[in-house]
């Protein structure tokens, strides 16, 4: 069960959770360390492409979409590995996008941020300074979507442990758990995962024991009241 962030004011499942008081500290996770998990990832000195500073240090989260997270793991297949991107909002730990891909090129990460900014859009983007977040194409659809772009200094995981922390669950809880066929078998697993199992069947503790689409849409109907009062 995920025990990320600090909600001041939830009664859990089985009352009315108050969401409004959620938030997320930055710095405060950062403090307790990263979980690693293994990913088959380019070294992030082994590219000429720009580094952006980490707009992260000590902000706090108070909304959904102000932050995205984003990362890449390996999976093992009975021949070979395939590639996974996942991007999470940090307020809601909602899936904004993730795509699934026998290689490790730019199109891994590109296609997973084109299917999150289908439906949303962030202020601020956090990834590492992989090659994949750090490409022309990547940057460029990112700035043209009006979106700030942060990265984790280099050699400090703790600086993106919530796409870390999300990485290792997805290992545990589906990926460990399995022996794909192929790649057909684990996409589909994967998909079933991120967009059943993961948004709307798993609970976190950090969320007042909802699931991320429960605490998103009880979130986003508090704020309408609110706004209509």
């Amino acid at each position: 069960m995920d025990t990320e962030g600090s909600p001041s004011n939830s009664t859990g499942r089985a009352g009315k959770s108050t969401t409004s008081a959620y938030t997320v500290s930055c710095a405060k996770w950062a403090s307790r360390g990263s979980t690693r998990h293994k990913k088959g990832r380019q070294p992030t000195a082994n590219h000429p492409y720009p580094r952006y500073p980490n707009l992260l240090q000590d902000l706090v989260i108070i909304h959904p979409d102000q932050v995205w997270v984003s990362d890449i793991t390996y999976i093992r297949l009975g021949r070979g590995f395939v590639y996974l991107a996942v991007i999470m909002d940090l307020f809601t730990r909602c899936i904004r996008g993730w795509h699934l891909s026998r290689g490790l090129d730019q199109k891994l990460t590109l296609i997973a941020l084109r299917r999150a900014l289908q439906s949303h859009i962030p202020q601020i983007h956090h990834s590492d300074q992989g090659l994949q977040y750090a490409a022309r194409e990547y940057v460029e659809l990112l700035q043209k979507a009006g979106v700030q772009i942060s990265m984790a200094e280099t050699g400090e995981p703790t600086q993106n442990a919530y796409a870390e922390r999300l990485m290792r669950t997805i290992k545990e809880e589906e990926v460990n758990l399995s022996e794909y066929e192929d790649f057909r078998n684990c996409y589909l697993n994967i998909d079933r995962f991120l967009n059943d199992v993961y948004m709307h069947k798993r609970i976190h503790s950090s969320l007042g024991y909802l699931t991320p689409v429960e605490f998103e849409y009880n979130w986003n109907r508090q704020n309408m009241l609110v706004e209509t009062k």
